[in-house]
């Protein structure tokens, strides 16, 4: 019942930048946190940054001061600004959202994933 799209990704060389966007849809009530992680071959899902409905951020160490996480509440959007990145920025990026649904029988919140986008750092 609801889905998050994301877009964006692609090749940039290294100290290029790349935005990533990340749309909610469908049975949406409201959103609460949301965010972004990525994961690299090899490597476990590991937490990029994360933002609050209020705006309160958090981000990982190796993207502080690099990257940029921020939202739209009335279009249920995120977007990650990324600046100066790295071959080790290398990676499938998810989004991820907190979802609040209400309906007549059932209210809850849920968490979702995205499928994916590929970031990929190369000269």
């Amino acid at each position: 019942q609801v889905q998050l799209v994301e877009s964006g990704g692609g090749l940039v060389q290294p100290g290029g930048s790349l935005r990533l966007s990340c749309a909610a849809s469908g049975s949406i009530f409201s959103v609460n946190a949301m965010g972004w992680y990525r994961q690299a071959p090899g490597n476990q899902r590991e937490l990029v940054a994360t933002i609050t409905s209020d705006g309160r951020t958090n981000y990982g160490d190796s993207v502080k001061g690099r990257f940029t996480i921020y939202r739209d509440n009335v279009k249920h959007t995120v977007y990650l600004q990324m600046n100066s990145l790295k071959p080790e920025d290398t990676a499938v990026y998810y989004c991820n959202a907190d979802v609040v649904r209400r309906t007549f029988v059932y209210s809850g919140t849920e968490n979702y994933w995205g499928q994916g986008t590929q970031v990929t750092v190369s000269s």
